[in-house]
This record gives structure tokens, C-alpha cells and sequence, in this order.
């Protein structure tokens, strides 16, 4: 079975999207939350929808802004923060608002500003949604009980407890208002007056490194599954065991839990959660006990509050553990087979402009005093990078991937599709990977130009001393350099097609053949040929950022068939 993957328009415009309203939060979130500056999160929140709003008056294509959102919250938790789940769910649910506003109403000033008034309202409902996960329902009597406390000492003829949510919504209402015309000033402006902003692409492995930063830690879906059983276990217990029992089961998990993840205990370092923790008990024993219509005993407020606070444990760092397991590769590769396929690369698009965006983002004091004119300039850079990206990909040229597993005849497989290549005067380079055997027994593998038929040794079970080794073999320093001098760009400017026979856990480590095809994918305009172990493809594919390929399983096909269609290709 073959495929074309090819990152559509729509996610590209999408990943620029993400990448800026990224960028502002880590530039700006970063200045907020230094200075405590209130309601940091609804300025946030507030610029995000500017981003997407201002920026959907040059870019009009269906659903930019759900997926816009979703890479913006995908790049907002690969920060070192343990709390992840928070803002990744904050993101995407305003970008959906936004989203389902403008499909019911229009992309007009309508449709945006009621869009971007249910986004900045969810700030509000997502931080009581998030006190009552943590603290369960005893929270909402708290709250109802002070309240109600408070109106009759104050004398206050209305339904007291109310009064607060309403003018915190009505205050975040104005708020998403006031963006979105922010919003809609700017895109008319960039509509009048396109600005040509010249951006300097600065290429960053900013998604390698945290790839290869993450390579210490061994996920485990056993583990993953194991969390979500104990968490589930753990919070039902609340309801039907002693709290005395209660402190030591979840104080063993915990320790559990710190031995295998190194950041579940952050969160409990802090002195903002132990603060928390004695003031909920403390005003929930006082609560309880002294202002409730029915009073119980101080000391059954207290248990109540050790509960709330347990539970507020429970979620906090169990929410840090599963985000953790969550980052596992396997479950990215999963996505990558589901409607999110595209996503992988959009992210890798997004990491490699994050860097120049990011030097982008003027200082919040000078967003403040001259909001519209600066912040046109940072979106206008959007359709320059569109422009920029959309040229690289029209020009990039198509690789084939013939995979299968260990032993299944890959290479045998390839020489057969180049022998029909050829014969169609399809110029190919490259080499293969021969197989030497001694008395039935594999001795090692020559590397054969397949311009020139010159055949040299690679790898050899006995060799020198002084040659490096790769497993069992030793590599031959002559053999390795006549392949890297077959795979030089400019060594293949007269040549259809290069082969590259083959790329697996050496390349994938940065060694072997990495960097030539590295030099090839972005240097040169040939199609590539490469032959990968099927348990590689994935990552093959995301380490170099591949977009246009076709793969062709060995199973279920044959040399001929797969050649036709690389001639088709090519030839189109």
C-alpha cells in the first residue's frame, strides 16, 4: 500500500498561526507571571485572539483556528512546566469557541466578537471547573457559605452569592470585546496596506533537542495505563475510606511516584501549595463549623478540608505524572496514522520558525503603549513565512521509502526497482548496501556505486583496530568516505534519483549517513529513494522533517509495480 503525505496549505497557515500566539506566550507569559501582573492569563488569552483574528482577514481557509490552537497548546507544554494540562485545555477550547462563533455567524465583526467573548470567558469557567476538580463539591459549599455570610453582614438585599461570577463575566465579556476589535482593526489594516516584512529565518533544532533531552526518561504505556487506574482508585477512595487511612495510601503513591518521575514532587516543593493547603483546612473548619445554618463540630471541618486537600494532591501530581507518560513516542506515531497525521509536521514547521518569532515579540510595555501598529507588524510576518515555506515545499522534491523488516530482502528489493529506473532512463545515484557471506555466514556489507558499479567494503565482522564500530561490524574508513563523497549534492546535480541504502538507529542517533541526507533533503533538488526498517518509518520521517513521500511496504507488492510508480511521479 502506497501514500502521498503532503502538509496541506491549511496547517502550514495553521503552524505560523500556533507559532506566533506560541511565541507571545512564552516571551510575554514570561514577563506576566515575573511582574504578577493580574489577570496575566486574560492578556494572554487576549493577544492569542488578536493573533487569530487579525490574522483570518488574509487567511480565510475552514477550521485555521482549532488547529491553529492545537499546535499552539502542543508547543505550550513542551515547556519544562509540570503543569501542563491547565493551559493545553485552556488553548484549544478558546480556539474552538472562536471557531464555532465565526461558523455560526460569519467571519465578520459578529461572528468575532462573540467568538472571542466565550473564549475569554472560559478563563472563568475553567478556573472554577478546575476548583471543584480539585477540591470536589465541598468547595462549592464553601464558597456558597462565606458568601452567604458576608451578604448578611454587609445587609445586602440581593442573592449575594452570585454577585462576584457576574462581574467577574461581565469584566471578562469587555475584555474579549476589546481584543477582538483590536483583532478586527488589524486585519482590516493588513487587508489595506500588506505589509512586506522582511523575516530572517534562523534555523533552530530546537525539537530535536528536546527530543534527545527526553531520551533518559523510558516510557511506558504499562505505566501510563497503571497511572490512570491508580488516580481513578485513589479518588474514589475519598469517598467511602477514613481520611486517617486516605494519608498514608496516597503518601505512598506519591514516594511511588517521585522514584520514577522526577518532576512529580515539583509541584510539593512549592510554598504556595502547603500555604494553600493549611489555609483550605483552616477556613474550612472555621466555615463548617461556625457559619453553616445547621454548625457541626470544629473538628469535622477540618477532616473535610484534610479531604479537599488530599484530593487537590491526587490531581495535581497525578495530572504531572500522566503528562509525562503522555509525551511517549508511541502515542505521537499513533496520531500521526489518525486525522491528526499532518500535526507531527505542522510541529516541526512550528519549531523551526519558533525561534525568529520569538525575537519577534516586542516588549509588553511597548505593546501597551502602541498596541495596534507593533502588534500589525509581528502578524504581517505571517504571510512572508507562508510565502517563504510554500516555496521551499513547491520546489522540494518527492522521497520514496521501500521498507520491511529485518532480513526481508530490502536491498534485494531496491536493485531490482533501480534495474527498471535505469532502463527508463531514469538517472539514478546513490548506492547500495551488498551483503558479504563466508561459509554462509554474514562477514560484512560493500557499498556499490550505482553510477559507476564500483564496489568497496563497509563493514567487516574483523577489521582494524583503529575502525570504529557499528554492533558487531567494524566500519572501513575508506568504505564510509567513498559513501559520503557518493552522497555530496554536488555530486548529483546531473542525477534523477539518489538511493540511499540504508537509514535506520545509526542516522537516527546523528551518525552514519545523518548528515548526508540531511545535505540532500535541503541542499539538493533530486528525488530520494531510501530504504528504512519498517520500526524506523516514523521517525525517519520527523527527524528530517520529510513531507512529500510515498511508502512502498516489500510485502504485497513487487519491484516492477513500485518502479512504475516512482516514474509516474517523477515524470509528473
Amino acid at each position: 500500500m502506497t501514500g502521498k503525505h503532503e502538509l496541506s496549505e491549511t496547517w502550514i497557515k495553521a503552524s505560523i498561526a500556533g507559532t506566533l500566539w506560541a511565541a507571545s506566550e512564552i516571551v510575554l507569559g514570561s514577563f506576566l507571571h515575573n511582574l504578577r501582573v493580574p489577570f496575566s492569563g486574560n492578556i494572554l488569552t487576549a493577544i492569542g485572539l488578536i493573533i487569530l483574528i487579525s490574522i483570518s482577514y488574509i487567511w480565510k481557509d475552514r477550521g485555521l483556528f482549532w488547529r491553529a490552537g492545537l499546535i499552539c497548546a502542543v508547543m505550550k507544554t513542551m515547556s519544562p512546566s509540570a503543569v501542563i494540562f491547565g493551559p493545553m485545555i485552556a488553548i484549544i477550547s478558546e480556539s474552538l469557541l472562536l471557531e464555532i462563533s465565526t461558523m455560526a455567524l460569519g467571519r465578520n465583526a459578529a461572528g468575532y466578537l462573540a467568538g472571542a467573548s466565550l473564549a475569554m470567558s472560559w478563563n472563568l469557567f475553567q478556573r472554577i471547573i478546575n476548583f471543584i476538580i480539585f477540591y470536589g463539591f465541598n468547595i462549592v459549599d464553601l464558597y456558597t457559605n462565606i458568601m452567604d455570610f458576608a451578604g448578611r453582614q454587609l445587609h445586602l438585599h440581593f442573592n449575594a452569592i452570585w454577585g462576584p461570577i457576574i462581574l467577574l463575566m461581565v469584566l471578562y465579556v469587555l475584555f474579549g470585546l476589546f481584543a477582538a476589535m483590536i483583532g478586527i482593526r488589524i486585519g482590516r489594516l493588513m487587508v489595506r496596506q500588506p505589509a512586506a516584512v522582511r523575516f530572517n529565518r534562523n534555523r533552530d533544532q530546537t525539537s530535536q533537542k528536546e527530543t534527545k533531552s527526553g531520551q533518559a526518561f523510558r516510557y511506558s504505556i504499562a505505566w501510563l495505563l497503571a497511572d490512570i487506574i491508580v488516580i481513578s482508585g485513589l479518588l474514589a477512595m475519598l469517598n467511602y475510606v477514613s481520611w486517617y487511612l486516605c494519608i498514608p495510601i496516597v503518601a505512598f503513591v506519591v514516594v511511588v511516584w517521585s522514584f520514577r518521575y522526577n518532576r512529580a514532587l515539583r509541584q510539593l516543593k512549592k510554598p504556595g501549595f502547603w500555604i494553600s493547603f493549611v489555609l483550605i483546612t483552616m477556613v474550612t473548619a472555621f466555615v463548617f463549623s461556625r457559619l453553616q445554618s445547621d454548625p457541626r463540630p470544629w473538628w469535622e471541618g477540618m477532616i473535610i478540608g484534610i479531604q479537599m486537600n488530599l484530593r487537590a494532591t491526587i490531581i495535581i501530581v497525578g495530572f504531572s505524572v500522566l503528562g509525562t507518560e503522555l509525551y511517549n513516542p508511541r502515542i505521537k506515531d499513533f496520531f500521526s496514522r489518525t486525522y491528526f497525521r499532518q500535526l507531527p509536521l505542522a510541529l516541526e514547521l512550528s519549531f523551526e520558525s519558533l525561534p525568529a518569532m520569538i525575537s519577534s515579540i516586542p516588549e509588553f510595555r511597548s505593546v501597551i503603549r502602541n498596541p495596534v501598529p507593533l502588534l500589525y507588524q509581528v502578524i504581517a510576518q505571517a504571510e512572508q513565512r507562508f510565502a517563504e515555506i510554500k516555496s521551499w515545499a513547491d520546489s522540494s522534491r518527492h522521497v520514496f521509502i521501500i521498507s520491511g523488516g529485518k532480513g526481508t530482502g530490502k536491498t534485494h528489493f531496491l536493485m531490482k526497482v533501480t534495474e527498471v529506473l535505469r532502463a527508463a532512463n531514469i538517472r539514478t545515484g546513490g548506492f547500495f548496501s551488498r551483503k558479504v557471506t563466508e561459509d554462509g555466514v554474514t562477514a560484512g556489507y560493500n557499498l556499490v556505486d550505482i553510477r559507476s558499479n564500483e564496489e568497496i567494503g563497509f563493514l567487516r565482522l574483523h577489521s582494524r583496530d583503529d575502525d570504529p564500530a557499528i554492533g558487531r561490524f567494524s566500519m572501513i574508513d575508506e568504505g564510509y568516505r567513498k559513501g559520503l563523497d557518493i552522497l555530496k549534492p554536488e555530486n548529483n546535480g546531473e542525477h534523477d534519483v539518489v538511493v540511499l541504502d540504508e537509514v535506520g538507529r545509526l542516522e537516527l542517533s546523528g551518525k552514519g549517513w545523518a548528515q548526508s541526507l540531511h545535505d540532500l533533503i535541503r541542499q539538493s533538488r533530486n528525488h530520494l529513494i531510501l530504504v528504512v526498517r519498517e520500526s524506523f518509518i516514523n521517525e525517519v520521517i520527523l527527524n528530517w522533517e520529510i513531507r512529500n513521500y510515498t511508502l512502498f511496504p516489500i510485502s504485497g507488492t513487487n519491484p516492477q509495480a513500485v518502479a512504475e510508480r516512482i516514474i509516474e511521479i517523477i515524470r509528473s
